[in-house]
């Protein structure tokens, strides 16, 4: 599977990617094996509310970066279905222009209830995506609003996209959505509004600018993504947020963060499951005294790690 993935073969890759968000051996091997090559892939997030034109902002992103000649992927993280569990596919539609280009990947992921924004599996595959050879990698996250922060997390470089009549535009990003952007953009700049967000976010930045001669303001910018206007123009702050990171030093830092994140979503995952082992015996045993809770967790993650192959 890993050979016929580096041959650049989507079939195999689609299966893999599967395999990873399932959690199984042989997702984990093969990641492993796929890892020692990462490392070069620019990985950009686009987060923000429902409705602000992200898929649509990122269809015109993975434009520019064709006409550079870049091999993109995209990893759309979309709601779960309540009836079957999987992806809606919503984002899909937006980006079906690019369905015959084989510089372009396109792959929806199911939220399933992960809270944050993003799918449990979401950095694995980053990292998968990386290691084939993409050279942008570009994470839509679910459009949950305020508790979209995880994302940073997980990228380089976090957009946070707004939209007039959302509401006044200082709270659209307050409790995390300020702290976390890297670039702001103002989608639907045609609409009217936009100059009064673009504003409010202005105001809220200059009270809480960052300290330091060379720290990094956020620029707001304006679009209207579905004309591709002004998206040359975010691409541009996407680069120049890029080499500020390498002059720095803050990449380095960014991997690094993505390496403890993914992680610790690993523990947390396999906390889960281990939840949901918890057999009636054992409870009746800790109401009885006859074991302790802790002892029953520890049991129940190292079972979890034997089967994740984790040591």
């Amino acid at each position: 599977m890993v050979e016929r993935v580096l041959a650049g073969d989507e079939r195999s890759l689609a299966r893999l990617i599967s395999r990873i968000e399932a959690g199984d051996a042989v997702g984990s091997d093969a990641l492993r094996t796929l890892r020692p090559r990462a490392g070069s892939a620019r990985v950009v997030g686009v987060t923000g509310a429902p409705g602000s034109g992200k898929s649509t902002l990122v269809d015109a992103l993975i434009a520019v970066a064709r006409e550079r000649g870049e091999r993109v992927a995209v990893l759309a993280v979309d709601p779960s279905s309540p009836y079957s569990g999987g992806a809606i596919l919503g984002d899909r539609i937006r980006m079906a222009r690019w369905h015959a280009d084989t510089g372009v990947y396109v792959r929806s992921m199911a939220a399933r209830g992960h809270l944050g924004g993003l799918a449990a599996a979401t950095l694995q595959v980053v990292t998968l995506l990386d290691a084939v050879g993409f050279d942008l990698v570009l994470v839509e996250t679910v459009g949950v609003g305020q508790s979209e922060v995880e994302v940073a997390a997980a990228v380089d470089t976090t957009l946070v996209v707004l939209t007039p009549g959302q509401g006044d535009g200082v709270q659209a990003v307050k409790a995390g959505l300020m702290e976390i952007a890297d670039v702001f953009v103002v989608n639907k700049a045609d609409q009217s509004g936009a100059e009064r967000v673009v504003r409010d976010v202005r105001a809220a930045l200059a009270l809480a600018a960052p300290e330091g001669e060379h720290a990094w303001m956020p620029p707001v910018l304006t679009s209207v993504a579905s004309h591709g206007t002004g998206v040359r123009e975010v691409d541009a702050e996407i680069t120049r947020f890029e080499r500020h990171l390498v002059e720095r030093g803050g990449l380095a830092l960014k991997r690094r963060g993505r390496a403890r994140e993914e992680v610790r979503a690993l523990l947390v995952e396999a906390a889960r499951r281990a939840l949901t082992s918890v057999s009636d015996a054992m409870l009746d045993d800790v109401i009885a005294g006859g074991r302790d809770p802790d002892a029953v967790a520890l049991e129940l993650l190292g079972r979890a790690a034997r089967m994740h192959r984790v040591d």
